[in-house]
């Protein structure tokens, strides 16, 4: 008995080693499994999982704002003169431009300049006033089609014989207007994006990008900044009822704009007009006959100061033949935070520094 028992120890020995010889063993490192049977050894590959990488999302910017956008933006920009009078205000579309110039006209009445780049094509813009010539320059200084009702003489002449590329209501593009006629006219005229670029095509211009539209270097949003503390900004052109203050928001790290102690609100919106960037530049100004129209020098350069996030930077504004006014420190640009920026061109007399108040 005792023989058989061992007997039967044998032979459950020698099942148990014959079955563990079944079993797949992995193969440290290689990528493979080592089979043991009858004592051969074969490798066999396993399929190994390739790791997931992410892509980071695609960040398309405007050009003109550095904001973010959903796809790239490739529209040839619209310079469109806004009126400013009294009984102009408050306007329709300014909070969806991208850049607004004030500069003055004549009698110490002044004019918007906003360039639209990126704006919704719906938006109602106006009441659209007349150009003059340095609001030629500066519309076109941004590649746009310039947009207004009427002319000085002088800056009719330059339209004309130089065949710029303009939409006016008065001579070549008034069905891409209209009159709003619960507002007296001349402040009652209207026109929208969507118009201009069937203008613009109707008249045979680009509505696209034939070159690349000169754009300012922009901030990342977490950069603290520079410059002296400055919360509040006055700004006077020349006639008091012209008065404009700009006063820092830290919430929204935007400038509220006021005209004349009142907050400068969007007629359609109700909202008030805003931005993130607030410039004042000092040119000369030129008064050229009787009725004061003016020449401004926008080429030789002078004195500057920049509003961001509720600090004052002082600088310099520097032209060169064929692009855009820019800002200087130290001989370097200074950069913009993504968002609106205010242009306000004053008169250098009778000395920058008196053109503005600043706390």
């Amino acid at each position: 008995m005792k023989c058989s028992n061992g007997l039967k120890r044998s032979k459950h020995a020698l099942l148990l080693l014959l079955l563990s010889s079944l079993f797949i063993i992995p193969a440290c490192g290689q990528g493979k499994a080592a089979v043991i049977g009858g004592g051969q050894i074969e490798d066999i590959p396993v399929q190994m999982e390739e790791p997931v990488v992410e892509e980071p999302p695609v960040v398309f910017k405007a050009p003109l704002t550095g904001l973010p956008v959903e796809e790239p933006i490739t529209r040839r920009p619209f310079a469109v003169m806004i009126n400013n009078a009294p009984a102009a205000r408050p306007q329709s579309g300014l909070g969806q431009a991208d850049i607004v110039y004030e500069v003055l006209a004549e009698g110490g009445v002044t004019r918007m300049i906003a360039i639209y780049q990126s704006g919704d094509e719906a938006t109602r813009i106006g009441p659209v006033r007349s150009i003059r010539p340095y609001m030629i320059d500066l519309g076109e200084s941004h590649h746009a089609v310039t947009v207004h009702a009427g002319a000085s003489n002088d800056a009719f002449a330059i339209l004309q014989q130089q065949r710029k590329e303009d939409l006016d209501e008065i001579t070549n593009a008034g069905v891409y207007f209209w009159r709003d006629k619960s507002r007296k006219a001349p402040h009652n005229l209207y026109t929208n994006l969507e118009q201009l670029l069937e203008g613009a095509v109707k008249r045979g211009y680009a509505t696209e990008q034939e070159e690349a539209v000169p754009t300012y270097p922009f901030r990342n949003e977490e950069d603290p900044g520079e410059g002296l503390p400055a919360g509040q900004v006055e700004v006077k052109f020349q006639l008091n009822n012209y008065r404009v203050t700009y006063e820092y928001d830290s919430g929204t790290k935007l400038y509220k704009r006021f005209i004349n102690d009142a907050p400068h609100n969007d007629l359609d919106t109700d909202t008030q007009l805003t931005a993130a960037n607030v410039v004042i530049m000092g040119a000369d100004h030129k008064v050229l006959d009787d009725v004061g129209r003016l020449a401004v020098n926008l080429e030789t350069g002078g004195e500057a100061v920049i509003f961001q996030r509720g600090n004052m930077i002082r600088g310099q504004w520097i032209r060169k033949s064929g692009d855009i006014i820019r800002f200087v420190k130290d001989n370097a640009e200074i950069p913009f935070y993504p968002g609106i920026t205010y242009i306000n061109v004053v008169p250098n007399e009778p000395g920058f520094d008196s053109r503005f108040t600043a706390e």
